[in-house]
Parts: structure tokens; sequence; C-alpha cells
């Protein structure tokens, strides 16, 4: 999926989640399924975030060693 259409289906999430929540205390099974439908809010979120991130700085930042400063360093003047 593109992140056009993880938006659009968070979007209906969000609609759906909103309509649910007059009725989730009235009855069990609306609460259930308006906790199902808040995790699959959550895991498309995370899906966007991992299309939103550019691997290719990731892999940089692990491949190229970060300079560690040592006590010692802070003292040199």
């Amino acid at each position: 999926m593109n992140k056009n259409q993880i938006k659009k289906l968070i979007y209906q999430k969000e609609l759906e989640i909103k309509k649910l929540h007059l009725h989730q205390a009235s009855n069990q099974a609306f609460e259930s399924l308006y906790n199902s439908l808040i995790l699959e809010k959550a895991i498309l979120k995370k899906e966007l975030e991992k299309l939103e991130k550019n691997n290719l700085i990731d892999c940089l930042k692990r491949v190229l060693p970060k300079k560690e400063k040592l006590i010692c360093d802070y003292f040199k003047s």
C-alpha cells in the first residue's frame, strides 16, 4: 500500500471510531469492535511511519560509527 491509501484507511477508521464512541459503554459487542478499530488504526499508523522513514539514512547511521566523547575530552582546552 502507498501513503495515500494508508491515510485514507486511517481517516475511515477515525470516522468509524467516532460513530462507535457513543455506543461503546452500552454493549459489549460495541466495546470489542471499538477496541479492534483502535488497534487497526494504530497498526496503520505504524505502517505509515515505516513508509515515511528514510531507510537510506538509517542504514548510513548504522554503518558509520559515531564518535563517542570520553570524559577526558571535556577537560581538554
